[in-house]
């Protein structure tokens, strides 16, 4: 024990050297920095948009809103390392910054599947019990259900940091792109494979659980649409074709790395990194632009603040109130 507090004393911070083969670092620094505004401009709508008008205070705005929140989180949490690493020339991550974009990291990545089986849940309860939704699904449920995945998460993930906190580090050097907790045991002067079953778990769960889950709620949801009439039935394939594009640009990622690696297939660090970066920065680009432009409440409010934004000129400054709140 007292030689890890040595090691980690002696540890106060970590070079990313993930990118160190790469030639065209700057483009790609662009292209994720480029990617980065996007996810945060859309996100932003979202949220803005949502939380500014009460006729959209309701659960299912409420969980968009949810994981609007947690795909700025996640996305920060490595874009941010990413840019800097790329862009800045800024390899050296300090200790504990590294350790709590691993938090926010990861955190991000579990809140995100408890996201998607809420909203796959609201979904089955609106189709399959539309007169008992508005009794069943109420905003204050909703609000702690959300509270209560994130206090799940918190548990999970924070037992994982610590465990990782622990851990003696006598290398200050991260092979990989940004400060995940696979990275980061591996930079440990420890055998790296017990420490990772614990996250086999995490990832297995959501895999093996709450995606067939989900999957067995949207088969639910496609048998109610074949009982629907021609415009009911329009209506609830938009909605559910926007939650499956969602749910397949988060987990197909994950998906064919496992199934990649499972079979033998070994992966190059670039091949690695790339889909690193793809199941970071993919799903929370997709997600925004699906609902504002899927979602028909969110799309014309956003037409509408552009539009009045157009008309209105200096004289007009009285009728900015009523303009709001229309």
């Amino acid at each position: 024990m007292a030689n890890a507090t040595y090691f980690v004393k002696n540890v106060d911070s970590f070079i990313i050297t993930g990118f160190d083969h790469l030639q065209n670092q700057k483009i790609l620094g662009s292209l994720i920095l480029i990617t980065y505004i996007l996810i945060l401009l859309g996100n932003g709508i979202n949220l803005c948009v949502i939380s500014t008008n009460r006729h959209l205070h309701k659960p299912m705005y409420i969980l968009i809103c949810n994981l609007a929140v947690v795909d700025i989180m996640y996305t920060s949490a490595c874009s941010t390392t990413m840019i800097s690493v790329l862009l800045a020339e800024i390899k050296t991550v300090s200790y504990y910054s590294c350790i709590s974009r691993m938090f926010f990291y990861t955190l991000g990545d579990l809140t995100e599947c408890m996201a998607l089986t809420l909203m796959a849940i609201d979904r089955v309860i609106a189709i399959r019990l539309p007169l008992r939704y508005h009794s069943i699904v109420t905003n204050s449920r909703i609000l702690w259900l959300i509270f209560l995945t994130w206090m799940f998460c918190f548990a999970a993930i924070g037992y994982l940091i610590l465990l990782a906190d622990s851990l003696p580090y006598c290398q200050p050097v991260i092979k990989y792109i940004y400060c995940s907790y696979a990275a980061v045991v591996r930079a440990a002067c420890v055998d790296p494979e017990p420490y990772f079953a614990i996250t086999t778990i995490y990832s297995m769960v959501p895999l093996c659980g709450q995606f067939p889950f989900i999957l067995c709620t949207y088969a639910v949801l496609a048998y109610s649409v074949t009982k629907l009439s021609n415009s009911s039935r329009k209506q609830m394939i938009n909605t559910c074709l926007s939650h499956i594009i969602v749910l397949l640009s988060f987990y197909v990622p994950k998906i064919v790395y496992i199934l990649l690696t499972r079979i033998g297939v070994v992966l190059t660090l670039t091949e690695r990194n790339a889909i690193a970066i793809v199941s970071s920065l993919v799903p929370p680009l997709i997600n925004p632009t699906v609902y504002c432009t899927r979602t028909k409440e969110i799309r014309k409010r956003v037409s509408d603040v552009f539009l009045h934004s157009k008309k209105i000129v200096p004289r007009d400054f009285k009728s900015f109130p009523n303009t709001l709140s229309s």
